[in-house]
């Protein structure tokens, strides 16, 4: 038999998920179902089936890796280190500690390729246990979610690569880059096996009037001199609404105030919301103002 990384396509340093994507790959392709008489296409999959027998069971590849191995997942001869004279008949002889072919012994020893992939012969060739055929692709795809929303909790509709359409339940306190999953809303299995599920990941479309701090939230509010001189109420917009905030007199510009739980909300609770004020000057001259910064200059020089 060949190299079964030649057979799969793969290089040596591919990782599982790749040998198993070549594998269900090239199955589907020259499944004797599909190839109907198809002499080639049957000793193809038969081929297969036996290179992920060795590079689809983790021990089995190393092994084969270590050359302990053949591509049959015969062991090869490794000298007799290791090897315990039997106690057969007469004593002598060496017993291997292999049976069937599999080293460490049992029928069920290694790995078998229908634990992935269920009746591959249509019921022919060796199977040490029944297994369920395997599941379709699972699909993934992304959700774009106002962070108003996203604080609350909202549903989206989500195209899928299939052509459905499907409603996701976003709930309150999704972080970016959450992934929701939805079950059986994958691609079906080709083979029979349970339908895929979908993966839908969470990305948060920012709000301009805020900045994102962890869980809080920060806003640069822009307050009137008068205001900030005299003090007075503040209206202050939220993820949820405005509210009301008291600014205490004689503020300057860059001070900051806390609205506590106004911020995004996690597993543990909501952030904050950190108010900066920005002092802002009439946009045409006033002569009143003028005049009163004159003599407020006066005063202190």
């Amino acid at each position: 038999m060949r190299d079964p990384y030649d057979v799969l396509g793969v290089p040596r340093n591919a990782p599982e998920a790749d040998v198993k994507k070549a594998f269900r790959k090239l199955a589907k392709q020259w499944h004797p179902d599909t190839n109907k008489g198809d002499k080639q296409a049957k000793e193809k999959f038969a081929e297969l089936n036996s290179a992920y027998e060795i590079l689809g069971d983790k021990d089995k590849r190393a092994q084969f890796d270590r050359g302990e191995i053949d591509a049959e997942g015969k062991p090869r001869f490794q000298g007799f280190e290791g090897f315990r004279q039997g106690g057969g008949p007469g004593g002598g002889g060496f017993d291997f500690n292999f049976r069937q072919g599999h080293p460490g012994g049992g029928h069920d020893a290694g790995f078998d390729p229908s634990d992935i992939f269920a009746d591959l012969f249509g019921g022919g060739g060796r199977r040490r246990r029944s297994a369920a055929p395997p599941p379709g692709e699972d699909i993934r795809v992304e959700a774009s979610i106002p962070l108003a929303d996203a604080a609350k909790g909202t549903k989206a509709r989500v195209s899928l690569p299939n052509g459905r359409t499907v409603e996701v339940t976003i709930p309150a306190g999704v972080t970016d880059g959450q992934v929701i999953r939805l079950k059986k809303q994958g691609e079906p299995s080709p083979f029979g096996g349970p339908q895929g599920d979908a993966y839908v990941t969470v990305r948060l479309k920012m709000d301009s009037r805020f900045t994102v701090d962890g869980q809080n939230l920060r806003i640069r509010l822009p307050v009137p001199l008068e205001d900030a001189v005299l003090g007075g109420p503040l209206r202050v917009p939220t993820l949820d609404g405005t509210v009301e905030l008291t600014l205490p007199p004689n503020s300057s510009s860059g001070r900051t105030m806390r609205l506590r739980g106004k911020g995004v909300p996690g597993k543990d609770g909501a952030g904050d919301l950190l108010v900066t004020i920005e002092i802002t000057l009439p946009a045409k001259p006033d002569a009143d103002l003028e005049a009163l910064m004159r003599k407020r200059r006066e005063a202190v020089s």
